[in-house]
C-alpha cells in the first residue's frame, strides 16, 4: 500500500512546480484561439431589425417588441441566456449585422440588467389596418438588394421617392377614410390590404 501513496505525493509535488496550463485571467488578459465564439456584437448600420436573427435564437436570447403608435420596434439581446451558438451571424440576412466576437470572459455582473442591449428601429405600419410590414432598414436593405426588380413593390417606390425626394411624402399621400380603393395602392400598406385592393378594382 505504500507505493500508491508515494506515487500521489510525486504527482503532488510535480503539479505544485508545474506552471497551471490554463490562462491567467484576470490577472493576464486572455487571448483566445481562432474562431472562438463569444459575444455576439451587433453592428447597428448593417443590422435591418428584420427579426432573423431573433426567430433562429435557441435559448430566445433575442426579442423584439413593436409599438405601433411610435412606430418603432425594440429589439432586445439578453447575454445572460446567450448560449454563443452563432446561430445569429450564420443567418443574418446582411451578413454583417452581427459578428461573434472574442469577448465573454468579462461579462460576470452581479446585475443581471447589465448585460442586456438595446436596439431601436423604425417600423413600417399599414396605414389601413395598422398591421406591422416591417421596419424601414430592412425595405431599403431589400430594395438595393433586387435593384430595379423592386420598382414592381409600391413599398419600394415609396423608399425610392424617399431616397430621391422626387416629391414629399405628405404630397403624395392618400387619407384612407371609409375602405380601400384603387387610389391606396399608393400609400404604405401590408401585402393583405394590397389584395384586396387589386382583387377589388378587377
Amino acid at each position: 500500500m505504500k507505493y500508491p501513496k508515494l506515487r500521489e505525493v510525486k504527482e503532488a509535488v510535480i503539479s505544485l512546480l508545474t506552471p497551471a496550463y490554463t490562462s491567467k485571467f484576470p490577472k493576464k488578459p486572455h487571448t483566445p484561439f481562432e474562431n472562438y465564439r463569444g459575444k455576439p456584437v451587433v453592428d447597428d448600420e448593417n443590422c435591418v431589425g428584420c427579426e432573423t436573427c431573433a426567430n433562429v435564437c435557441p435559448p430566445k436570447a433575442i426579442t423584439f417588441k413593436d409599438d405601433k403608435k411610435k412606430k418603432l420596434r425594440v429589439i432586445d439581446r439578453n447575454y445572460g441566456l446567450c448560449i454563443f451558438c452563432g446561430q445569429c451571424q450564420d443567418h443574418c440576412i446582411t451578413g454583417k449585422g452581427v459578428k461573434l466576437s472574442d469577448k465573454l470572459f468579462d461579462l460576470a455582473t452581479f446585475d443581471r440588467s447589465q448585460i442586456i442591449e438595446k436596439q431601436e428601429k423604425e417600423l413600417l405600419v399599414c396605414e389601413s389596418c395598422s398591421a406591422v410590414i416591417t421596419t424601414k432598414e430592412h425595405i431599403q436593405y431589400l430594395h438595393k438588394k433586387l435593384g430595379p426588380i423592386a420598382y414592381s413593390s409600391i413599398l419600394n417606390l415609396n423608399m425610392l421617392n424617399e431616397k430621391l425626394q422626387l416629391a414629399k411624402s405628405e404630397d403624395t399621400a392618400v387619407e384612407i377614410k371609409d375602405e380601400l380603393k384603387r387610389k391606396d395602392v399608393f400609400n404604405i400598406i401590408c401585402p393583405n390590404c394590397l389584395r384586396k385592393v387589386l382583387v377589388k378594382s378587377l
